[in-house]
């Protein structure tokens, strides 16, 4: 199976606006407002819903009518669904190795609530501040720290993203372009994540968010080793493989890391509204496009 160069290039780009978009979240958290999380509820709702939809109703059929044509029915809906289910073991596994103090997706403190504390002006000293509690002092460099680990976190999680994003391209580009925007609302709180911690320890916007931008570039090269990996060796059934795999990630990333996050910012069930509004728009997307 062979992809023209101009396939390739919308892929990786694709892959790298996606990846980038933590840059965005960099800049939400030193301008907006908490009312503003609201919208942020609705769109990782909105992303979930497009994740979770296209997943099920359109990449695992689609990757199990492939599997039935080189196996028989039952043999290659086994086969089809190990792939499925493998793609989550190895988002969990990745998910498993980041330390929690430091991976962007497990339970903390409400991130609005912390964003919206004053911030130290010039050559003051720099507070840090927890949920509910008074300013206090405390040691720059350790938070400095959690910012860079935190980034690194994020750039793990993301590798297997830009692999599913780049690879859903190159098949059909309204899945990727679907696929790319919902990663790169997912990718907002995670550039919030970086850029906080960083802009508190050193009063620095310019670095916390070079170091939020940065963290997504793990994604364009999730693409890039995809493509030496899985180019070489593509045809339908690579593909199907791929495609059940690329499922299961995304299945991963909607109820592990976009829905949790969601919930930290609602307020009356705006991530749920944003959940089945996503599936709405990617059902009545497909309809047009593949009439």
């Amino acid at each position: 199976m062979e992809f023209t160069l101009e396939q390739l290039l919308i892929a990786i780009i694709l892959t790298i606006l996606a990846g980038f978009s933590t840059a965005i979240g960099s800049i939400i958290a030193f301008f907006s407002k908490n009312d503003n999380l609201r919208i942020l509820s609705f769109g990782l709702g909105f992303s979930a819903g497009v994740m979770i939809y296209i997943s099920f109703m359109e990449i695992l059929p689609s990757a199990l009518i492939d599997f039935k044509k080189y196996y028989n029915s039952s043999y290659g809906e086994l086969l089809a669904l190990l792939c499925f289910f493998g793609g989550i073991f190895l988002s969990a596994i990745i998910d498993k190795f980041i330390p929690e103090d430091v991976n962007p997706h497990e339970p903390k403190e409400d991130l609005s609530e912390l964003k919206i504390c004053p911030l130290p002006k010039k050559n003051e000293k720099t507070p840090h501040f927890h949920p509910g509690e008074p300013l206090k002092k405390i040691n720059t460099k350790a938070l400095k720290r959690t910012g860079i680990f935190t980034a690194l976190a994020i750039a793990i999680h993301n590798f297997p993203e830009g692999f599913a994003t780049f690879i859903s391209s190159l098949d059909n580009l309204s899945f990727g372009i679907a696929i790319a925007v919902a990663v790169a609302i997912h990718n907002i709180p995670e550039g919030m994540a970086v850029s906080l911690p960083i802009y508190h320890a050193t009063n620095d916007k310019k670095k916390a968010f070079i170091y939020s931008a940065l963290s997504g570039v793990a994604e364009p090269i999730g693409a890039i080793v995809g493509a030496f990996l899985i180019l070489p060796i593509m045809n339908e059934l690579t593909l199907a493989i791929t495609f059940a795999v690329v499922a299961g990630i995304m299945i991963f990333i909607s109820f592990d890391e976009l829905l949790p996050a969601a919930k930290t910012y609602d307020k009356a069930h705006d991530s749920l509204y944003g959940l089945v509004f996503g599936m709405a728009v990617m059902a009545i997307s497909l309809i047009l496009l593949n009439p």
